[in-house]
């Protein structure tokens, strides 16, 4: 049967549950549900799931990736926003004994509580915190949920994420294409694309393609570096003005002069000509390593990204 066929199916099947159910998609809450069986099997294979692994899957909807993930994992705990979805999918889920359901925004529940929760209902019963994360995203907080799991405590060891093509390729980017987006990922886990996912693929369908997007996180974060969020700021700076030369753009984001941005490149060896865009994580380690000694390093502002 051809992917094509098996999409058909699949949207055909989606459509007739939801219309049972008297269920539309919440376009306030960027709800597309997927309808492609290659898509499907790239996401629960790209998780590379063992029968002891835990799974926090954000965004389950109807419950159509969760059927695979419980037959593959130990445990999967499913967080839902939609108190219709949930309920739905707790009932459908009723009977699997690897299966939770909460009921809550993902951005308002830290893992801690999110495992201590599936614990308590027998969910995780001989399992370690040890956890992987399986997520359909909504666009408009896909930058948001990927730095709550980033900056966890603990962190996942494995994201697999379905994101905006073009956020996707951000994330993905090498040295020469880096962006605010990209330095921040990299700095926790190594980003792949693993499959292109058209707009069709899901049902309704959205405005732009997507992406099945895997992150390997880190045992440790790629730089050593002992204050993170005064890296991020001076990263933050040096992408104040990303199309102007780094002495202007850290200048303005900064708030210093020229000749102390200029000074500043020079110590750690960066040529002034360069743009953001073009520095790698070795690099902004090595300008931070100078500037976080430096007086103008105080700690001060909260990370904005």
């Amino acid at each position: 049967m051809s992917n094509g066929s098996r999409r058909t199916d699949l949207l055909e099947e989606t459509q007739r549950y939801l219309r049972r159910l008297d269920l539309k998609a919440r376009k306030k809450l960027g709800q597309h549900f997927l309808v492609d069986e290659e898509a499907l099997a790239a996401v629960a294979e790209a998780a590379e799931l063992e029968p002891d692994d835990v799974v926090i899957e954000v965004g389950p909807g109807l419950g159509v990736l969760t059927d695979r993930l419980v037959k593959q994992a130990g445990a999967v705990i499913a967080v839902e926003l939609d108190d219709r979805l949930a309920e739905i999918l707790k009932k459908k889920m009723a009977s699997v004994k690897n299966f939770t359901v909460l009921n809550r925004d993902i951005l308002k529940i830290a893992p801690q509580e999110i495992l201590s929760q599936a614990i308590a209902a027998d969910a995780l019963k001989d399992k370690t915190l040890s956890y992987k994360v399986v997520a359909n995203l909504p666009y408009y907080i896909t930058s948001a949920v990927l730095r709550y799991f980033l900056e966890a405590v603990p962190q996942p060891s494995l994201m697999v994420v379905m994101v905006q093509k073009e956020v996707a390729e951000a994330i993905a980017a090498r040295q020469g294409k880096m962006s605010l987006l990209s330095t921040s990922v990299q700095f926790y886990g190594l980003p792949e694309i693993v499959l292109i996912v058209p707009s069709d693929s899901f049902y309704p369908p959205p405005e732009v393609d997507s992406a099945v997007l895997k992150i390997m996180i880190y045992d440790k974060p790629a730089l050593d570096i002992d204050d993170i969020d005064g890296f991020f700021n001076l990263v933050r700076a040096g992408f104040a003005a990303s199309r102007k030369q780094l002495p202007n753009s850290l200048a303005q984001g900064l708030k210093c002069s020229k000749e102390e941005a200029l000074s500043l490149l020079a110590e750690a060896q960066i040529d002034p000509k360069r743009r953001a865009e073009t520095l790698s994580l070795e690099e902004w380690g090595r300008l931070w390593k100078i500037y976080g000694s430096s007086s103008h390093a105080d700690g001060s502002g909260a990370r904005q990204d």
